[in-house]
């Protein structure tokens, strides 16, 4: 099988695009991925059988809706023009869409004409999305109007994937029969999120924080938090890896209050190195505010920690309130960074605690991880790509 992904997104630091891709190498088919670039990185790259086509620059700095959606149009533009070429050169199976934006599909028009089954993959449920992210309502034209894109988007679309069950009664209930959208959660690789042995050798408590830098992921209530109990622990280091449009305030913040040398800033990394730096961690941190958006977005980030054996905080949204309890993450009540720095000196003083969650989520990871979940993706375009013989 051919499969293309087009993904606005940085395929390197991407999990849920990497697992996709790698799995349908790993089974011997053919994948092409059309996703951003990041500066430095070569245009066109093969990682781990995956060739990886960079087709756009990219900087995570977008405050204005106009410098966003600019962004997203001119890569839709350009991944249809290069899928469009390609499918003129060799034959496209199946055309795998990750949204954000969903209407990405667009740029899948010309293989579907000449027979490819096209997959839209909705990572962050967008009306939701941009709500949270430029601080408008529900009620609002332009989200009414985000509604109508969503379900020419599906309905162009040969099914839909939806990364939680929480939006999977979302969509169903306004965009999608049930018969055409399947959950697939953002279950960790196997092969790079794995327990390992400890290797750093000091006398520090470090914790991570690995992702975007935007306002819904709450990196500041952590930081806050941080500053609370920085002269009750004085090993504690707080170590954040991402890049976004926060950075520059949650970096004002650690200045003016002179924590430069407990919060480090330090820029994304590919997965197999971050993975790395988070098995050599203490304590994991997962801080998402409650809103309409961060509250249903699952986090990937939670699985990985409990996949490389790390205990975790984490903000008692909707979403993390339905697929966990106590016995398997520790809950802070969320935008509450004195419930946060509690929380944080708690799992830094009680190292049974921290052994006894971190034993839980591995046994809840036995039921829910990749290679047990993978068949219903392969069986699932397997079945799309077998319609089209028929």
């Amino acid at each position: 099988m051919r499969v293309f992904m087009l993904a606005y997104t940085f395929y390197e630091i991407d999990n849920r695009v990497r697992r996709y891709a790698e799995t349908l190498v790993k089974r011997g088919d053919y994948v092409g991925v059309i996703a951003l670039r990041r500066e430095n990185y070569d245009r066109k790259e093969t990682i781990n059988g995956v060739n990886v086509y960079r087709i756009q620059k990219r900087t995570l700095n977008e405050k204005g809706k106009f410098s966003y959606l600019y962004r997203i149009i001119k890569f839709l533009l350009k991944s249809g023009f290069f899928l469009a070429k390609k499918s003129f050169i060799e034959k496209i199976d199946l055309v795998h869409v990750h949204s954000v934006p969903d209407f990405e599909v667009i740029a899948a028009l010309i293989p579907k004409l000449k027979g490819a089954k096209i997959v839209l993959d909705i990572h962050d449920i967008v009306p939701e999305f941009y709500a949270s992210k430029f601080n408008t309502n529900n009620n609002s034209l332009i989200f009414k109007m985000l509604i109508l894109v969503e379900k020419f988007s599906i309905a162009f679309s040969d099914h839909v994937i939806i990364s939680n069950h929480i939006w999977h009664k979302t969509l169903t209930s306004r965009s999608v029969k049930k018969n055409k959208c399947t959950t697939i959660m953002n279950y960790p690789d196997n092969s790079i999120f794995y327990r390992r042995s400890l290797k750093r050798r000091n006398d520090k408590f470090i914790i991570i924080y690995p992702g975007t830098l935007s306002w819904h992921q709450g990196v500041d209530i952590a930081v806050k938090a941080l500053a609370i109990i920085k002269n009750k622990v004085p090993e504690v280091e707080f170590h954040i890896y991402g890049e976004g449009p926060d950075r520059n305030d949650i970096d004002a913040f650690v200045k003016k209050n002179r924590l430069a040398d407990r919060v480090f800033l330090n820029p994304p990394l590919p997965i197999d190195q971050i993975a790395e730096l988070m098995a050599n961690c203490d304590l994991g941190i997962v801080p998402k505010r409650n809103d309409s958006f961060g509250g249903e977005a699952f986090s990937t980030k939670t699985l990985e920690f409990m996949s490389l054996g790390v205990p975790i905080i984490v903000s008692r949204t909707k979403i993390d309130n339905y697929y966990f309890d106590e016995s398997i993450v520790k809950f802070f009540e969320p935008e509450n960074e004195q419930d946060l720095a509690e929380s944080m000196l708690l799992l830094i003083k009680n190292s049974e605690f921290r052994e006894t969650i971190t034993s839980n989520a591995l046994k809840f990871l036995n039921k829910n991880n990749w290679d047990i979940k993978q068949h219903i993706y392969l069986d699932l375009i397997d079945s799309l790509v077998e319609s089209k013989k028929a």
